[in-house]
């Protein structure tokens, strides 16, 4: 083994650089491996990449324009949703001043028709009135008649100076009526 060692040390090439035709033929092989790669593989690579960047791209392209159309949806939507909301709100205040409409039609009718039962019932009232006081002034011409009859010891049989005698007596109380509830 001693005599390697001086055999090594006289074979002094650098380890670190390959001998001069391993080199070339390295660097051949490189080439033609090189050149390869450039025109088959690199061609597929870049191709598969463009259509990949190109999808990518139409990708967002595509997510872009949804993202607008979703938009002018929402804000169409919203729109509608104004308008709406404005329709309802609109057709509130109608109903409310058709309601408060009929019922001032309703309280009207009804005063007119209180007005006109109240005018029936005074008519009624008066005409009641006046037929008590005819039967009234019948009766106690009656009355009168027999109790001057009786006063006077005969009987008055002049009906037609025993009615002007009964209506100017009653006639005398109609007038006080109205003095007495005056002086009230």
């Amino acid at each position: 083994m001693i005599a390697l060692v001086p055999l090594a040390a006289s074979n002094a090439e650098n380890p670190l650089i390959p001998p001069i035709p391993e080199l070339i033929i390295g660097l051949i092989a490189f080439a033609i491996v090189f050149i390869f790669l450039a025109k088959k593989l690199l061609p597929n690579i870049n191709k598969v990449l463009d259509e990949r960047r190109e999808a990518i791209e139409g990708g967002m392209e595509k997510a872009e324009a949804a993202q607008t159309e979703a938009q002018q949806a929402l804000d169409q939507y919203r729109a509608q949703l104004a308008e709406a909301r404005h329709e309802a709100a609109r057709l509130r205040q109608e109903a409310q001043e058709q309601g408060a409409a009929l019922i001032a039609e309703m309280r009207a009718e009804g005063q007119r028709q209180r007005e006109e039962i109240v005018t029936a019932g005074h008519a009624q009232i008066e005409a009641d009135r006046k037929a008590a006081a005819a039967a009234l002034r019948q009766d106690v011409g009656k009355l009168a008649a027999e109790l001057a009859g009786k006063l006077v010891g005969e009987a008055l049989e002049d009906s037609a100076r025993q009615s002007r005698t009964i209506d100017r007596f009653l006639d005398g109380l109609d007038g006080a009526a109205p003095t007495a509830e005056a002086t009230r």
